[in-house]
C-alpha cells in the first residue's frame, strides 16, 4: 500500500524492521535509516534471512532537519516510524511537514538538558499537520501506546464512567547481568531517577523519586515490588477521558536494581550535564550509557517475561465494576523471531500495528494525535494476531485502595 521509513537502529527498531517485513501487502518498501548506516545494514540482512524481504538503508543525522529533508525527498516515504531518541522527535516533525510526509513515534519529546518529557511540544504541532492534512500519531509503543488504546478499549466496551486507572508494568525477565538497561540506558536512567507524579482529583501529585511502593500480584508471575512513576500517558489520558478521578503508573525493579541506580546518582554518573574531564567536555550519562550493556544484546539468554496491562474501575449501567486487560511476553519468544528481546518487542510490535492502522486508513486523520483518540477496535484485532494477544478479567480483586 505504501512506503515507510523508519529512523532508529537499536532494539526497538530492529523489532519494527522485522514485524514490517512480514506484511508485504501492505509495506511495499522499507527504508530503515540512523546515524550509524552499519547498524541499519545488519539488521537489514538479519530481516532478509528471516523474511526474504529487502530492506534498503541510509544514514542520516536525526538531529538535523536539512539531512531529514534531503533523506524524505530522495526515497518519498508515504510514512515516517520514528524510533530514534525522544530528543529528536520535533526535528523529525519538522522534516515530516516541509516534505509532506506522515508521521508516527512511540515516546515523547523531551528536551537534551533537562529530564523533562511532557506532549504539550508536540501538541503544539497539531494546526501545522490539520493544515498540511497530515497525520502524526504519538506514543505508539507499548506504554504510552497499547496502555492508552487498552484505556480506549475499556471507555468503549465496558465503562460509562471510568474512575481510576492505574497502568502496571512488570519485566520478570532475567538477563543475567549485574546491571543493565532493557532500552537506550541514558533515557530509561532518566526517566527513573525523575519524581514520581500521579494524577488526582483534577491535579497532579508530586512524590519522591521511587519513593511509593507496594507489591502487585501479577497474572503467570506473582507478586512484585511496584514502583509509582510519572509516566507520559498518563498526561493525555486524564485529558482525553475526563471522568477519571485518579491515574497512577506502576513498574517492577529488583532490589539489585535500585542498589546499582542509587550508587549510578550517588557517584555523579546519572548526571546529565557536562563535566571537564581532560580538557574534553563529556556527559557522565551518556559516558556510563557506552560502557553499560547494549540493551540489543541481552536478547539471547534472556528468560522470563514481561507483564504490563491497565486495571480500571468505573461505573457501567449503575454499577460499579472493575476490568484488567493486560499482555504477558516471553522474552525467549521475542528472540526467536526478531532477534530481540521482550521489552523491544513489546514496544516494536504495536509501532508497527500503529502504521498498519494509518496505511490501511484506519487510523487516518490530519492532526496530532495520541492513539487512544483513534478507534481501538482493529488495534485490538491485530494485538492478538502479530504477537501480543490480551487477556481480560472482568469484577474481581485489584488490589489496590480506591
Amino acid at each position: 500500500m505504501g512506503k515507510v521509513l523508519i529512523i532508529g537502529a537499536g532494539g526497538v527498531s530492529t523489532v519494527v524492521v522485522n514485524k514490517v517485513a512480514q506484511h508485504p501487502d501492505i509495506f511495499t518498501e522499507i527504508v530503515l535509516a540512523s546515524r550509524t548506516k552499519s547498524k541499519c545494514d545488519a539488521i537489514a540482512t538479519d530481516v532478509l534471512k528471516r523474511t526474504g524481504v529487502k530492506v534498503e538503508t541510509a544514514q542520516v543525522d536525526a538531529d538535523c532537519v536539512d539531512q531529514l529533508v534531503k533523506l524524505f525527498n530522495q526515497y518519498n516515504p508515504e510514512l515516517v516510524i520514528n524510533v530514534a531518541l525522544p530528543y529528536q522527535d520535533l526535528t523529525i516533525m519538522d522534516a515530516c511537514l516541509e516534505c509532506g510526509v506522515n508521521y508516527l513515534d512511540t515516546a515523547n519529546y523531551e528536551p537534551k538538558d533537562e529530564a523533562h518529557f511532557e506532549y504539550s511540544w508536540q501538541w503544539a504541532y497539531k494546526e501545522k499537520f490539520e493544515k498540511a492534512g497530515l497525520t502524526a500519531i504519538l506514543g505508539c509503543g507499548f506504554d504510552p501506546g497499547v496502555t492508552g488504546v487498552y484505556t480506549a478499549y475499556a471507555a468503549k466496551h465496558h465503562f460509562d464512567e471510568m474512575h481510576y486507572l492505574d497502568i502496571i508494568d512488570c519485566n520478570a525477565g532475567d538477563h543475567g547481568k549485574a546491571f543493565a538497561t532493557n532500552f537506550n540506558p541514558e533515557i530509561n536512567i532518566r526517566e527513573i531517577t525523575q519524581k514520581g507524579r500521579y494524577y488526582q482529583d483534577g491535579k497532579w501529585v508530586e512524590t519522591g523519586a521511587l519513593e511509593v511502593h507496594q507489591p502487585i500480584n501479577y497474572p503467570n508471575v506473582g507478586p512484585r515490588e511496584s514502583y509509582l512513576m510519572y509516566h507520559e500517558e498518563l498526561e493525555s489520558l486524564v485529558k482525553n477521558f475526563p471522568t477519571i478521578k485518579r491515574a497512577r503508573f506502576w513498574m517492577t525493579f529488583g532490589q539489585e536494581y535500585l542498589t546499582h541506580l542509587r550508587v549510578i546518582q550517588n557517584i555523579g554518573m546519572a548526571r546529565i550535564d557536562e563535566v571537564d574531564y581532560n580538557g574534553m567536555k563529556i556527559v557522565p550519562l551518556q559516558f556510563l550509557k557506552a560502557v553499560l550493556p547494549n540493551p540489543q544484546d541481552l536478547g539471547e539468554n534472556y528468560t522470563g517475561e514481561t507483564s504490563i496491562g491497565c486495571r480500571i474501575k468505573g461505573l457501567k449501567d449503575g454499577k460499579e465494576v472493575t476490568y484488567y486487560v493486560y499482555n504477558n511476553c516471553s522474552h525467549q519468544a521475542a528472540y526467536e523471531e526478531t532477534g530481540a528481546q521482550g521489552v523491544s518487542y513489546t514496544t516494536g510490535v504495536p509501532a508497527m500495528i500503529g502504521a498498519m492502522m494509518f496505511m490501511t486508513g484506519k487510523w487516518r486523520r490530519p492532526g496530532v494525535w495520541n492513539v487512544e483518540e483513534f478507534d481501538p477496535d482493529p488495534f485490538m484485532e491485530q494485538l492478538n494476531i502479530c504477537g501480543l494477544p490480551w487477556h481480560e478479567i472482568h469484577n474481581e480483586d485489584t488490589e489496590f485502595t480506591y
